[in-house]
């Protein structure tokens, strides 16, 4: 799907369920631009707020492309800011910060995720922002939270860190085996969006009922102990690292001809479905597998050798097509271009393509809406803004500036 197409047209005419909600966003890096970007994608107007030179941090990230006046555009900041208009402001001034106050008044959301007291040091905590805007939702997304007190309130987090805290990581390791960082990509970030998202919704819903806003705070630790249920429920059902505790299950990735596949079998009927797919059908009678005990016992010197010798003539696309034929669950180990080119991706329309603006032909790729709706239209979908692009565009509609209080501000560095 390209920017400017769209999806779903014969819905067109219902509009989207957040037209007419307004968010201010001070952020940066993933956490809360992807949570800004999904209300967007779901009808809110969001402008985002950052540095009038130099913009927020994500933009320095890595890789890059160059935006049209050659600044660096990183890959963070490509894929969650679509549908986004910039304003740059330095709120570390006395009139930015003025400016700020001025333009909250107008938007039913503000969102900020800085560390803890960071907004406060600006004068733009909640006790200030909801004395000038009492409805307003003050939506915050932190490494530990705000609202109860954390004994690492004033440590910076990003996604690996908390998802290390999480257990996550270590999950299925021994004590004496390194973590893999980064697993499963910034999923300490996109988990704390998707929460901030939720927060945000059931607020809106709250300041319909009683016309009050509130702040939302959501610490991006409690996000990952929430992704990460199994790691402290399991442990608390007995299960432990070591091979004679594990879990009596099936979840395991198998070899075929040109890469893995992953198979789920959790329950008698599935491991009776996976012994007719492979031709065992005797192992459903075998005292061995009399009890699920036996699938972890013997995983490695009967199963995994019986499935994969089953899979080595096959691709790994083409062995769960099969198993999934007998109603076995499985599916391929991905790599970028499995993914970029799956029949799947391209029917949901869940990659959206950016044209680069520094003369490299092939374009961005940035994860399309997750949330299908059959009264929404998906899309159109505009490009990432660059740096404070909307300034002027903003501050004269929302405020009232003229074209010298405009150039006022510019000269003195507090816009661009």
């Amino acid at each position: 799907m390209r920017l400017g197409e769209t999806a779903n047209e014969g819905a067109a005419e219902y509009g989207k369920p957040l037209d007419g909600v307004r968010v201010l966003a001070v952020e940066q890096m993933q956490a809360l631009p992807y949570s800004t970007q999904l209300l967007a994608r779901l009808g809110a107007e969001v402008v985002k707020v950052e540095h009038p030179v130099h913009g927020e941090s994500g933009r320095a990230s890595r890789p890059q492309m160059l935006d049209p006046e050659g600044r660096g555009c990183g890959a963070t900041f490509l894929r969650n800011n679509l549908d986004k208009r910039s304003l740059g402001i330095d709120l570390k001034t006395e009139r930015g910060r003025a400016l700020l106050l001025g333009l909250i008044r107008r938007f039913d959301i503000f969102a900020e995720n800085f560390k803890p007291g960071t907004m406060d040091r600006l004068g733009l905590g909640y006790a200030v922002v909801s004395g000038v805007h009492p409805a307003v939702i003050y939506l915050s997304v932190s490494g530990f939270g705000n609202l109860v007190e954390s004994p690492y309130k004033d440590w910076p987090a990003y996604a690996p860190i908390v998802e290390a805290m999480s257990g996550i990581l270590s999950y299925k390791l021994t004590p004496d085996q390194a973590p893999l960082i980064g697993p499963a990509g910034a999923l300490g970030d996109i988990s704390s969006a998707m929460f901030g998202v939720i927060g945000t919704l059931a607020a809106l819903i709250h300041r319909d009922r009683t016309g009050q806003g509130q702040w939302v705070d959501v610490a991006m630790l409690d996000s990952m102990i929430s992704m990460g249920d199994v790691v402290t429920n399991l442990w608390s059902l007995g299960v432990r690292p070591d091979p004679s505790t594990r879990a009596p299950l099936i979840v395991q990735a198998f070899k075929a001809k040109d890469g893995f596949f992953v198979i789920q079998v959790i329950r008698e009927h599935q491991f009776d479905k996976l012994a007719d797919a492979i031709g065992h059908p005797e192992w459903k009678d075998d005292p061995r597998f009399a009890d699920r005990t036996g699938w972890v016992n013997h995983l490695d010197d009967v199963i995994r050798p019986a499935i994969e010798e089953w899979a080595a003539p096959r691709t790994k696309q083409q062995a769960c097509e099969d198993l999934t034929a007998c109603g076995v669950a499985a599916g391929p180990s991905n790599f970028a271009p499995d993914v970029i080119h799956d029949p799947h991706v391209a029917a949901r329309k869940m990659l959206v393509e950016m044209e680069r603006t520094d003369g490299v032909d092939e374009p961005v790729l940035i994860p399309g809406n997750p949330v299908k709706m059959s009264k929404v239209m998906e899309g159109p979908e505009t490009r990432v803004p660059w740096v404070g692009e909307h300034t002027e565009e903003i501050l004269s509609a929302e405020l009232g500036l003229d074209a010298g209080t405009l150039a006022d501000l510019r000269g003195q560095g507090v816009i661009n």
